[in-house]
């Protein structure tokens, strides 16, 4: 029998391999460029999977114009509210304009009762940006999630999209208006693991000495220590990562069509349906973003909805 030889699995890429420290990740935002004006992101949660038929319309493709089956993930999207408004000067905030003061928001922050103009702001500025919360009320949680979220445009489109949308909802349907996203999240957890579940490192022989599912060695005796490659044991899961260019095959409002999903519930606002699987378990929180380096391949990507199985 010819020996096994391959890299052995886990990549180096995410290091130190460690536990999230907030469930909606930060976002470089000056490095997603699209141009559509307006929010370049919005929160949603992962309800589930489940699969559907759909009809293949994709050009050039051997199944075009066929009834196939794909798995997707249902992601829910309740409408968003701006919370505050920061402006920045060259990378940094140099002012935060409270413009909503939800009765929801007061379980988690302290809210003035006075709300501000960004008129009033007498602080220079060169970009703008806005920290956003879902309307919860009617999903599973009462305490909304904030994020912020960078607008794309000049900086008087930015200034009049904010003023526009100032005490007004905003739907998932205004920002994603192609079919292509990304999907930024924290991954579902499994604790402390040993390093042939963390990294997938064969099992050695079974009259090996000092056990079985570990490094057959850590390393060099010169230099004498132990490289951060080595595979050990350590936390796996709930770490932040990015899925880049999901389809979107079909938008769905939860209150139009009736959808029920196990560990979740009922969707009852707007939801989206993704091709192929997302990061996290059901009821993750999610940021939705527009694409960082949409590919061709992707963009041609075209299904129509039949039904859900």
């Amino acid at each position: 029998m010819p020996r096994i030889n391959r890299p052995r699995y886990g990549s180096m890429r995410f290091w130190p391999r460690k536990r999230s420290t907030k469930l909606i990740p930060s976002v470089s935002w000056d490095a997603i460029k699209t141009e559509e004006k307006g929010l370049k992101g919005f929160i949603g949660y992962k309800a589930g999977m489940a699969s559907v038929y759909v009809r293949d319309n994709t050009p050039d493709s051997m199944m075009k114009g066929k009834r196939i089956t794909l798995p997707v993930t249902l992601v829910e999207c309740p409408e968003m509210k701006i919370f505050s408004v920061r402006l920045y000067k060259d990378d940094k905030v140099v002012d935060d304009i409270l413009v909503s003061n939800d009765k929801t928001l007061k379980r988690i922050l302290k809210v003035s009762k006075s709300l501000k103009k960004i008129e009033d702001s007498k602080k220079e500025f060169d970009d703008v940006r806005v920290l956003v919360y879902p309307d919860t009320k009617k999903l599973f949680k009462k305490t909304p999630d904030i994020a912020e979220i960078g607008l794309e445009g000049t900086l008087e489109e930015k200034l009049n999209f904010i003023k526009e949308k100032i005490g007004k909802t905003i739907k998932i349907s205004e920002v994603f208006q192609t079919n292509l996203l990304d999907v930024r999240g924290v991954t579902t957890g499994r604790g402390f693991q040993g390093p042939v579940k963390r990294f997938g490192i064969s099992l050695k022989a079974h009259k090996s000495e000092k056990g079985q599912r570990r490094p057959g060695s850590l390393g060099p005796w010169h230099p004498s220590r132990v490289n951060f490659r080595t595979p050990l044991a350590g936390q796996t899961g709930y770490h932040t990562r990015i899925s880049y260019n999901n389809v979107i095959i079909e938008r769905k409002n939860g209150s139009e069509e009736k959808q029920t999903l196990r560990h979740y519930g009922e969707l009852k606002g707007d939801y989206l349906i993704l091709m192929g699987s997302v990061q996290g378990p059901a009821k993750r929180q999610l940021l939705l973003t527009k694409p960082l380096k949409a590919t061709k391949n992707k963009l041609k990507k075209s299904y129509e909805f039949i039904e859900i199985r």
